[in-house]
């Protein structure tokens, strides 16, 4: 499994419009795809006043999956989002192999 890791560091006043935009829109854009099994958006807990932050972690099922993404969809998602909050975030994506995973009942 491939865990896509998109990191969103926002300008404070954009913050609520940018959550329903990525709850509503983005990440739905994201999964109608067909290459993407799971997501997770979480807002990171910060100590200052560097703004709100947030990660969204794509589950892919292979680095196949993941090229197909990149090739096929990536650029057109990327140039939405940045078009609608242009000079009002910082994005910094990495991508990760999962080796190992267990959830506890």
């Amino acid at each position: 499994m491939i865990q896509y890791n998109v990191t969103i560091k926002l300008d404070a006043e954009v913050e609520s419009k940018w959550l329903d935009y990525m709850k509503k829109k983005h990440i739905q854009d994201v999964l109608d795809t067909g290459l993407v099994v799971h997501y997770r958006l979480s807002k990171l807990i910060q100590n200052g006043e560097d703004g709100p932050s947030y990660t969204i972690q794509y589950i892919l099922p292979s680095m196949r999956h993941m090229h197909m993404y990149q090739s096929k969809h990536a650029s057109r998602l990327q140039e939405e989002h940045t078009e609608k909050f242009k000079g009002q975030f910082v994005a910094f994506r990495t991508m990760m192999e999962v080796v190992s995973e267990l959830e506890s009942n």
